[in-house]
């Protein structure tokens, strides 16, 4: 999507500073000796993968690790999007389709699997390219200090004094611990992605059994680094891929149909369960809890032999065509909130937290494309 030789002069350490598509700088002395790694982001449908197999054009060695937190599950790879073989273009990829469905991964586990094979990439002298939408991995590998470390540290001090002191904990539910959270101590709720109820979990807990707000906890030096790549582990250069809101939308909703259309829902069906929580594992991803209703009614009635289409696109009952159509578009305004969460987050790590990203807008390149090699729906 983007420009893969402007991206490679930014990725190439040559002297330059953070301008837009300008080279990364040269590394401070604190940085020489670490391992160079280019970190791809941007929000979902920009371009990131895309780029990171043409990378492989400029540089020898290239290997790509997969930061994207329901690309590393194994399945629902339409839905996910995740690069198929023959758009690998021969260029490894890593943490993709490895861990269970059903599995709870956080940033801590991301960060314990992704370091040592970036490490063993670079020990073979490649060139570790981290692609993913999911910000708080990325931060888990560039900051040395991760924020649920200290809350771990703090947790095994304080629950087992305060073990029954249940003050300002309650049995919520998954679904509202977030907005609890938030409204407890927005600052901490910032800091974790929605989806991680352990850690929110974790952070109830802290506020429960110490009484003070998490954010109040973590303090001082640990809390400055917290999130920054100034003491990172690895030299790395951040290209964002961007483009305009518009184009963004527009080519979200034509990759949903382009989806839909490649085998989004039999995917769907194939792990769909009725009794099943939407907040564990793969069934998280955006697309899956949107067709809830629709298979709630398709499957009973397919069992009991009242609809026998065979393909789930071809159905003629009202009621079901009008469940599936909602659903859809249900999925793409989901996707398209993602968006904009993205953005705002890659903006944050610029502004509040220092990161040096180099901005490169595709906005001219998503007129007439789809990942999934089918045609769009809109012409140029």
């Amino acid at each position: 999507m983007a420009d893969p030789s402007a991206a490679a002069a930014a990725a190439n350490p040559s002297p330059g500073a953070g301008e837009e598509g300008a080279a990364c700088s040269p590394p401070s002395p604190s940085q020489r000796g670490r391992g160079k790694v280019v970190i791809v982001m941007g929000a979902t449908g920009a371009g990131k993968s895309r780029l990171a197999v043409d990378l492989a054009a400029h540089f020898a060695g290239v290997e790509v690790v997969s930061a994207d937190s329901m690309q590393l599950y194994r399945g629902l790879d339409v839905l996910t999007n995740k690069v198929p073989l023959h758009e690998q273009n021969g260029v490894p990829h890593h943490l993709l389709s490895v861990i269970d469905p059903s599995v709870e991964f956080t940033c801590h586990d991301f960060r314990d699997h992704a370091v040592p094979i970036i490490q063993e990439i670079l020990d073979r002298g490649g060139l570790p390219v981290i692609v993913g939408g999911t910000n708080f991995y990325i931060q888990s590998l560039v900051s040395p200090f991760l924020f649920d470390d200290m809350a771990e540290e703090m947790h095994d001090c304080t629950l087992r004094e305060h073990i029954d002191d249940d003050r300002g904990l309650t049995n919520d539910d998954e679904d509202s611990g977030y907005e609890r959270l938030k409204d407890i101590d927005p600052v901490a709720a910032q800091r974790i992605h929605p989806n991680d109820h352990r850690k929110i979990k974790r952070y109830l807990e802290l506020y429960a059994t110490t009484g003070s707000l998490p954010s109040d906890l973590f303090q001082g030096e640990a809390a400055k680094k917290w999130g920054r790549p100034s003491n990172s582990r690895f030299d790395c250069c951040f290209l964002w891929v961007d483009a305009d809101l518009q184009a963004l939308d527009s080519y979200v909703n034509k990759r949903v149909d382009c989806m839909m259309d490649a085998g989004l829902l039999n995917e769907v069906c194939n792990i769909y369960d009725a009794d099943a929580l939407y907040t564990q594992g793969l069934r998280q991803a955006i697309g899956v809890r949107e067709f809830d209703e629709f298979f709630r009614l398709y499957l009973p009635r397919q069992e009991s032999g009242e609809d026998s289409s065979a393909n789930l696109l071809d159905i003629h009952d009202d009621q079901l065509k009008s469940l599936l159509d909602e659903a859809v578009s249900q999925l793409k305004a989901n996707t398209r909130r993602l968006v904009r969460r993205q953005r705002r987050r890659l903006h944050r790590l610029g502004k509040d937290f220092g990161w040096n990203l180099h901005h490169f807008d595709a906005t001219e390149a998503f007129c007439c494309t789809c990942h999934w090699g089918l045609v769009a729906k809109e012409s140029c």
